[in-house]
């Protein structure tokens, strides 16, 4: 992706800014059930330093509603994940005031983009701040090019400015958010709002991890986090021949988008997807684990009674499941499924589908429906809604998944090359008994195959809360994939869950 690190403007108070640019504010209303609500926009870039010296600049976007006492109102801090993803998804999906026009199921429409006011929003009841990490959006770290010794090299032509890798890293990255917060908190000075995170996919991750971190070394007491379509241990995120768990977790999705898709009519009848996914779930834990465990050494009747039912709950070929030894990778399901239609799936929203261009080889060579169809639909919304509608002005691109970051993403405090599972609910489960009152959201999409909501469900029963704990944690799951809001009706529904969830999550003051 094209760089350009040039723009006019100063953002922080005597400090050269590294792109010269400008803070934005604009005032706006927006009607919602017949009554106005007015707030302001406020687009800007925070200086990160390190022992003085600025090393990043981070984009954030802030919504405040126009209140006599901003100070009583709760504020959210929000960012997507990737890593390498920017804020735009639920920028312009599915909390910011507008957003982009999808079909009512999720579908692609047509182009032009469209972006609409967002009744949905979650304005109402609280404050938003969307974070860009570095790296994505208009968030950038620059170092200068230099020899061994530290001086620039004469006659280089290309020395200069290049981007510091830095911050892609999972600590980094982590430390950097604390930062900002703290900064924003301070700057808004916000510290005694009741205050929430919110992280989609990765994003979802750094949920996670911040709810211990944010409270543990930066002071920041949270009311409550939520984490949507998260992916909290990858080691279940990715199957081999020889694990169990992500074959088990991500079974029930691939029912679901059977169901979804009429292929288990004959088998489940009109039950709900709820229904459908428990009963998928069930059988994945009970039976489908017995063949990934044993292998060969299963026994013949018990491998022939668990092929035929898995191919009636998945709508594939019996001979197909045989010969994936009861594995069924998402790919390979996204292109089975349809393929008498000669249309394949989308891994991030597997209710989706589109014409496969080359339904005649091997391998799969065709756009995924689900995540490079709706680039265009976000990149447009976000420029028009950061340049047009809130007066930014950046000669920057703004990146809205940069695969650069995600490639070079890394953990360089991994302790041992053996240890090598990357996880994140373990400092949840920390964070839960560092704070007792702090409330706990997890939602995902029934159609998602990256993130499939089994295993956040699996998991949670893994957790030893105490009941009281158990409690403070909801786990819901909507019709829809992994930008499960894509859909009217579950946008509608998380947004009315997340209005419950911050009611309940803030203590009664009076």
């Amino acid at each position: 992706m094209p760089n350009s690190f040039s723009a006019s403007g100063n953002n922080d108070s005597g400090t050269a800014s590294v792109f010269r640019t400008e803070s934005s504010t604009t005032h706006h209303t927006i009607e919602l059930d017949g009554q106005p609500l007015n707030y302001r926009a406020t687009a800007e870039w925070t200086t990160l330093r390190k022992i003085h010296k600025p090393v990043a600049e981070v984009f954030h976007t802030s919504y405040f509603v126009d209140t006599d006492d901003n100070g009583s109102r709760p504020l959210t801090f929000v960012f997507n994940g990737g890593p390498g993803a920017a804020s735009a998804f639920l920028h312009m999906g599915a909390l910011g005031p507008q957003r982009v026009s999808f079909g009512a199921s999720g579908t692609i429409p047509p182009m032009p983009v469209k972006v609409l006011d967002n009744l949905e929003n979650w304005l109402p009841f609280t404050d938003l701040v969307f974070i860009d990490p570095v790296g994505t959006g208009f968030s950038r770290a620059l170092k200068e090019n230099s020899s061994s010794d530290g001086s620039a090299k004469a006659g280089n032509q290309s020395a200069g400015p290049s981007e510091d890798t830095a911050f892609w890293d999972i600590d980094r990255d982590l430390n950097s958010l604390g930062e900002l917060i703290c900064r924003i908190l301070s700057q808004q000075h916000r510290w005694t709002s009741p205050l929430f995170i919110a992280g989609e996919s990765y994003g979802g991750f750094r949920v996670a991890k911040m709810t211990r971190m944010l409270q543990e070394t930066h002071g920041v007491g949270l009311c409550g986090a939520l984490l949507i379509s998260p992916a909290i241990e990858f080691e279940g995120l990715f199957g081999t021949d020889y694990n169990l768990t992500h074959w088990i977790e991500v079974f029930p999705s691939l029912v679901a988008t059977a169901h979804q898709h009429g292929r288990t009519e004959n088998v489940v009848g009109e039950q709900s997807q709820e229904e459908v996914a428990a009963l998928a779930a069930d059988f994945a834990t009970q039976q489908l684990s017995r063949w990934l465990a044993l292998g060969n050494a299963l026994p013949e009747e018990d491998r022939t009674e668990i092929t035929k039912r898995m191919a009636e709950l998945t709508g594939l070929s019996e001979s197909f499941i045989e010969n994936a030894g009861g594995r069924i990778t998402a790919p390979q399901f996204c292109r089975e499924l349809l393929k008498d239609q000669k249309r394949v799936l989308g891994l991030y929203d597997a209710s989706l589908s589109t014409a496969d261009p080359f339904p005649d080889r091997a391998n799969f060579e065709g756009p995924d429906p689900s995540l490079l169809s709706i680039d265009p639909l976000f990149t447009a919304a976000i420029n028009q809604q950061l340049r047009s509608t809130l007066k930014v002005d950046s000669e920057l691109d703004y990146r809205l998944l940069c695969m650069e970051v995600f490639e070079k993403w890394k953990h360089e405090a991994a302790e041992h090359v053996f240890k090598t599972a990357v996880g994140a609910m373990d400092d949840l489960r920390y964070g839960m008994s560092l704070n007792e009152h702090m409330k706990v959201f997890i939602a995902h999409g029934y159609f998602d195959l990256i993130t499939p909501c089994y295993a956040t469900g699996r998991q949670a029963e893994l957790m030893k809360l105490t009941d009281d704990q158990a409690q403070n944690l909801t786990t819901k799951n909507y019709n829809g994939g992994h930008m499960f809001y894509s859909w009217d009706s579950s946008r509608v529904a998380f947004r009315d869950d997340a209005a419950r969830f911050y009611e309940s999550a803030i203590p009664d003051q009076n």
